[in-house]
């Protein structure tokens, strides 16, 4: 098999999709954060404080998830026609949320009529709460395990089968993860009475994210599968560390009220998190078939011909840096406390 600096191309291609995807959960994840915590702003101008925290880069941030799934379709379209005829209803809905979602932000503001902008922010922030819960339904399933046949056809049966316990709970989990993370860069991005709101509630959120974290650990030892790639995998065992110093590291710093770093401490926890999950993905199964008689999805048989991942991968060496470029351009522009003006959201 072809390789470059000694890797073959679909392990490259699954490290640029991993990439992307984790750049997406980072940035969108504080996002949906943020739109969680909207309802618990009891003040008109605390609400539009937490939407112009993130007004100048929410939709810049969903590029990440537009080019991570092209990357699928481009370089797995084996998988990427698998996965999406399973996860289907989950695909749709979270079309349908973050469309909402885009429509609550931009139109809140188009009237100044108070049940109009109470009845948009009820949308955004259960938007904001249902995207990051199917995302991680869909991780879950992943993890899991997926009913294909000998032609890696899904069989799998009701719209909503999808919703099985341990995907819910990577989903929960991942909520209440989103959930810290928006609360910390909206510290970062506030001052004062509002700051001081979220830091109380804060330590309840992230709580149950550790619950919930623990649930979803012990679910995962629990799975014979699961278990078994980890006892194999050195990177499986030594991972979980990094994870775990993390996720202390997040309440230390909220402690000592130095919230940039325990944003850094959730957005490592994120990435590490999304490592753990590739690592069980890239080895032995892309796409683990539940079925017997029937064929799991890997990188190899999923991939693209060796010569479209080449040239895809060299247009990827010339737009990644383009795209790391810009979300630094735009965050060094839009850093700093937020400010309220007429041309404010």
């Amino acid at each position: 098999m072809e390789t470059f600096l000694g890797i073959d191309y679909p392990t490259w291609w699954f490290i640029v999709i991993g990439f992307l995807i984790t750049g997406y959960a980072i940035l969108d994840g504080f996002d949906f954060g943020a739109g969680a915590w909207h309802l618990f702003f009891d003040k008109k101008e605390e609400r539009r404080v937490a939407l112009n925290a993130i007004g100048p880069v929410w939709d810049g941030n969903e590029a990440w998830l537009v080019i991570g799934g092209a990357s699928i379709f481009a370089g797995f379209p084996l998988m990427y026609a698998s996965l999406f005829s399973a996860m289907n209803t989950p695909f749709m809905l979270f079309l349908a949320f973050i469309i909402f979602r885009a429509v609550s932000i931009e139109f809140r503001g188009k009237e100044d009529n108070q049940t109009w902008r109470n009845t948009w922010d009820m949308v955004y922030s259960v938007c904001s709460i249902v995207l990051p819960l199917l995302l991680g339904v869909v991780i879950g399933n992943l993890l899991q395990g997926l009913p294909l046949d000998a032609d890696f056809e899904y069989q799998g049966g009701a719209l909503f089968t999808f919703l099985t316990p341990y995907p819910l709970l990577v989903g929960l989990m991942t909520v209440m993860l989103f959930v810290v993370h928006g609360g910390l860069f909206l510290m970062i991005k506030t001052h004062g009475a509002m700051q001081e709101r979220i830091a109380k509630r804060i330590n309840v959120a992230y709580l149950l994210f550790l619950v919930l974290f623990v649930a979803v650990a012990v679910y995962t030892f629990l799975t014979p599968h699961l278990i078994e790639n980890i006892t194999n995998s050195t990177g499986l065992k030594v991972m979980p560390i990094f994870l775990l110093l993390s996720i202390v590291a997040i309440p230390v710093f909220i402690k000592q009220k130095n919230y940039k770093w325990g944003f850094v401490g959730s957005i490592l926890t994120i990435a590490f998190f999304m490592v753990l999950v590739a690592l069980q993905l890239h080895d032995p199964a892309f796409l683990r078939t539940t079925l017997e008689g029937g064929n799991s999805i890997t990188i190899y048989n999923a991939a693209a011909s060796p010569k479209s991942l080449e040239i895809m991968l060299t247009i990827v060496a010339i737009g990644a840096p383009l795209l790391l470029l810009y979300t630094y351009f735009a965050y060094k522009v839009f850093w700093g406390k937020v400010t309220i003006d007429e041309h404010s959201y």
